[in-house]
């Protein structure tokens, strides 16, 4: 994952929350491959340039 100057890591939390969907539908994504994200710990770490991505219905190259 390339991180652009002003592109912000979300956690977990923050992602579901900006995309105002539910912890178990944003794992379910992530499971299937739309959204690309990292495991930190006990939780996932996503760019917010990826949820942008997501959002516009681009798919992952």
């Amino acid at each position: 994952m390339l991180v652009a100057e002003n592109d912000y890591v979300l956690t977990t939390d923050e992602a579901i929350e900006y995309l105002k969907i539910s912890k178990p539908t944003f794992l379910k994504y992530i499971h299937l491959g739309k959204i690309k994200a990292i495991k930190a710990g006990k939780g996932w770490r996503i760019l917010q340039s990826e949820l942008y991505r997501f959002l516009k219905g681009e798919e992952l190259q």
